[in-house]
């Protein structure tokens, strides 16, 4: 299988804040961005693997400013790294204030996808290269965020065992 860019998989919505998007503060829910972070990033997983896939895990999203409504959102998704079946994509979301054209960073967030087959099982992924510093900086680190990803997963697995469904 062909290595592809990073690149190949760029994703990039923009969407403006409206009262019904946001919260008795006037900010944008938290749940809403997450809506269009997983939209995304799903995007930019097909577009690396050709195949569908499904979201396996969201990092911790950082909210690091509020979105007031009014504001714009431009979100920005690309695969980072890829591991046999899954996909690590990066995903930051800039704010701009519409009226003052000040824009800032104001989410950052890493998700895993899973890719599956028309058989219905994990399907290999291609693997990626990165291209400019940025993607060479978050491919270097993807591994330990892999490990840290799978501990994660064996604690809320346990977690899930203490507590039940009930």
């Amino acid at each position: 299988m062909e290595k592809k860019p990073s690149s190949n998989s760029k994703t990039v919505k923009t969407a403006q804040i409206f009262p019904p998007d946001a919260n008795a503060y006037g900010t944008l829910f938290g749940g809403k961005l997450m809506a269009h972070i997983d939209d995304v990033t799903a995007i930019a997983a097909v577009r690396h693997a050709r195949q569908s896939v499904v979201t396996a895990s969201t990092d911790s999203v950082d909210f690091l400013l509020p979105v007031k409504v009014g504001d714009s959102i431009c979100i920005e998704g690309f695969v980072t790294y890829v591991h046999n079946t899954s996909m690590e994509v990066f995903v930051k979301v800039i704010k701009e204030g519409l009226l003052t054209a000040e824009k800032s960073v104001c989410a950052t967030a890493f998700l895993t996808f899973v890719a599956f087959g028309e058989d219905g099982k994990p399907a290999v992924v291609p693997r990626i290269y990165p291209e400019t510093e940025q993607e060479k900086m978050l491919y270097e680190g993807a591994e330990v965020r892999r490990v840290h990803r799978n501990e994660r997963r064996k604690e809320s697995k346990r977690m899930a065992a203490l507590y039940g469904a009930e």
